[in-house]
């Protein structure tokens, strides 16, 4: 079908990492085998489409950042269509499809795509399709598969192409019974377990696009020996099935090397979210003792001569590298070891198929290949499957091959979860793993995402500690393992805490009059404003403060912020403050317990002594006990106990409750306690209490700030 016949779409993507954008461009791709085109933009580019005027189908695919926010991409359409004055029939005449992505891990799943879809629908907009909404935490291709599959049949129907069955094979009849059937347009790749010819074949070309290779003398049945899958080796069925695997993506970058030096540019000019600030690392301590599971550090930051503001809840990010001696084995890896700081031009490469092709925001249109492994590039990401797909191309040996196609595959969905994604395996895992393939700088440029800035809580008041910005973080560890062949650090928290390693163990020159060791290294930041999670705005109002581990941190911020207004303000009243906190080993890693010559006024004890904290119940989940009655481990059970006082501050009180900290195993139970102390005080079902529960979440007295 010629271009100028096929029916166009609007495809719009709002992304914060990237994976929307990827998922768009899929659809993109595999338009064209079902005899349309997509008009493809991000939904920030308003200036390139208008909802208002559109009669075609619409297709948006929207991702979820924050505490339920939409992407930054999405905010100013998401503003724009809220606006109370617009009429219910705005977008009667609109048609659209949505698909969502998130993580129920988190408390507001899809939100950002169930605002704009429900927003859609007050306007008076459509649905030609349902609504997907993918699952981050299972899986997203679970849904964003079969969602894509069954696309193509609605949007002919939403397009009045009545013609969808003339010219469509058995895989595209199937798609119109179930989703869960292959595309049309996908490849498929014919290979039996006796292996001599392999074929691939996409179904929406013509059959001179059809690509064969001669794999002789192979055989890639399993070996008897080998009885599980791994990364590397699969298995029956897999290893005998024929495969479905994703369209090869379109080359679309261009990388000159260049003779002449130059300067780098500033890392403020790799950020969109607005401002960043460089600023000195003033101290730095570790919280928790040489044998704790996990070691907690402190750092201080002086932003005394920086418009930088912020508030107790607020957090901050940090612009961070990627590690040293992991981009220089991946320099090595590509054959650029000695050409690491030549000047490259990155440029759309022309004669692409891509369509809207253009250079990445994040990549500089000129500088050095280490500074785009360094500062640019998420080398850790979790190779998407279309990256995958790219791989195979640069895969020299056949059994290599073979496995790559089979991760990326439908058939091999199950191994993609369980060796690559769950694994968080790395492209330089894959690399190691599949030593013949040897992927270009211009590849990874196309399919690694941008190298995201961390997220911090503040755990300082710049009412107390005026020019003074304090943050804590355990120092991630990531095991060696069937997958990963080395152990790692976090990106982030492993690149500051060898920042600040001589800060952590000063020589005794390296101390000031004031017994503090001083600091010349300088991170680049920027601000992350938390308006869901500040003090409540009437300091009479009570509040409970639930923070196990690092998730402490906000709560040191809220103290000293709340210790200084009443020093500055006797004739106030001030609620009642309650902090809930646990750790594995009270002599181990209980942060802030003791003070310290950095932190006289963080003690916990201090705030109880002066009053700034009404009540501190802590608990501590490996520590041994003689008692008759075991004390409780988590903090959920210390809520529990604490039952009526709880209920007493949210319901007869309208307080507040904070909870800070992992999502997994805290914030989830800490929910579930909080619901079993309202049934109970209350003496409903709970069905009842999680309606108030809701209720308190609605108004903003239950809040969360938590992490995966």
């Amino acid at each position: 079908m010629c271009c100028e016949s096929k029916r166009r779409f609007l495809l719009l993507y709002a992304t914060q990492k990237g994976q929307a954008k990827a998922i768009a461009e899929e659809i993109c791709q595999q338009a064209g085998a079902h005899g349309l085109e997509a008009d493809l933009h991000c939904l920030s580019e308003m200036d390139k489409y208008n909802l208002e005027t559109e009669k075609d189908p619409v297709v948006i695919v929207i991702s979820t950042t924050g505490t339920g926010e939409p992407p930054d991409t999405a905010r100013k359409f998401v503003k724009k269509i809220q606006d109370k004055t617009l009429p219910p029939d705005h977008f009667a005449h609109l048609q659209y499809g949505l698909l969502g992505l998130g993580d129920s891990e988190y408390m507001f799943f899809c939100n950002g795509g169930r605002t704009v879809d429900r927003r859609l629908q007050e306007l008076g907009a459509q649905h030609f399709y349902d609504t997907g909404l993918a699952d981050d935490c299972v899986g997203l291709e679970l849904v964003v598969d079969p969602w894509i599959d069954g696309l193509w049949l609605a949007l002919k129907e939403a397009l009045q192409l009545q013609k969808e069955k003339e010219g469509m094979n058995s895989a595209v009849d199937a798609v119109s019974s179930s989703i869960s059937t292959a595309p049309h347009g996908v490849h498929e790749l014919k290979l039996s377990s006796e292996v001599q010819n392999l074929k691939l074949e996409d179904e929406g070309a013509r059959a001179s696009d059809t690509l064969s290779q001669k794999l002789d003398d192979i055989n890639l049945a399993a070996p008897a020996r080998d009885t599980e899958p791994s990364l590397v080796h699969s298995i029956p069925p897999v290893s005998q099935s024929a495969l479905n695997i994703p369209v090869l993506p379109p080359e679309y970058i261009e990388v000159e090397f260049q003779d002449t030096q130059g300067e780098n540019p500033h890392l403020s000019s790799l950020i969109s979210e607005g401002a960043t600030f460089e600023v000195p690392v003033a101290k730095a301590m570790q919280l928790t003792r040489e044998d704790a599971i996990k070691t907690a550090l402190l750092l201080e930051l002086d932003i005394a001569d920086t418009a930088f503001e912020y508030q107790p809840g607020d957090a901050f990010c940090v612009i961070c590298p990627n590690n040293v001696s992991e981009v220089e084995e991946l320099l090595h890896i590509l054959g650029l070891s000695e050409k690491g700081d030549d000047f490259v031009c990155v440029k759309v490469k022309q004669g692409t198929k891509k369509k809207g092709a253009s250079r990445p925001q994040h990549i500089p249109e000129r500088s050095t290949i280490k500074f785009i492994l360094t500062w640019c590039l998420e080398i850790r990401a979790i190779p998407k499957k279309a990256f995958l797909r790219a791989l195979v191309e640069c895969t020299s040996d056949a059994g290599e091959k073979r496995r790559l196609q089979e991760l990326c595959s439908r058939q091999g969905a199950s191994d993609y979860t369980h060796f690559i994604r769950d694994s968080n395996v790395c492209l330089l895992d894959l690399l190691h793993a599949f030593p013949s393939c040897k992927p270009s700088l211009s590849l990874l440029i196309e399919h690694l995402p941008k190298l995201q800035a961390r997220s911090y809580s503040v755990s300082s008041s710049n009412l107390y500690q005026p020019g003074r910005l304090r943050f804590v973080f355990n120092v991630v560890e990531f095991p060696a393992g069937p997958s990963r062949p080395v152990s790692r650090k976090g990106v982030c928290t492993g690149w500051l805490a060898e920042l600040v390693a001589p800060l952590l163990h000063p020589s005794k020159n390296s101390l000031d009059t004031k017994g503090e060791s001083s600091s010349t290294e300088r991170i680049s930041i920027f601000p992350r404003p938390n308006n869901a999670f500040h003090l409540p705005a009437d300091p009479s109002v009570p509040f409970i403060m639930v923070g196990p581990g690092t998730g402490i941190s906000p709560f040191i911020g809220f103290l000293q912020h709340r210790q200084k207004l009443k020093e500055q303000h006797t004739d106030w009243e001030f609620g009642e403050t309650w902090l809930f906190f646990g750790c594995r080993h009270q002599d181990r890693d209980y942060l802030f317990r003791q003070a310290h010559y950095l932190t006289p006024l963080y003690e916990l004890h201090c705030f109880l002594k002066n009053g700034t904290l009404t009540h501190l119940k802590v608990c501590f989940s490996r520590d041994s006990s003689t008692a008759e009655v075991a004390p409780p481990k988590y903090v959920q059970d210390v809520l529990r106990l604490c039952a009526k006082e709880v209920a007493r501050v949210l319901l007869k009180d309208r307080g507040y409750f904070y909870v800070c900290g992992d999502k997994k195993h805290m914030a989830d139970d800490v929910s579930d306690a909080v619901v079993d102390i309202l049934s109970m005080e209350m003496e409903a079902d709970k069905l009842e209490a999680m309606k108030i529960l809701a209720t308190l979440r609605e108004e903003k007295r239950y809040l969360q700030d938590v992490w995966s």
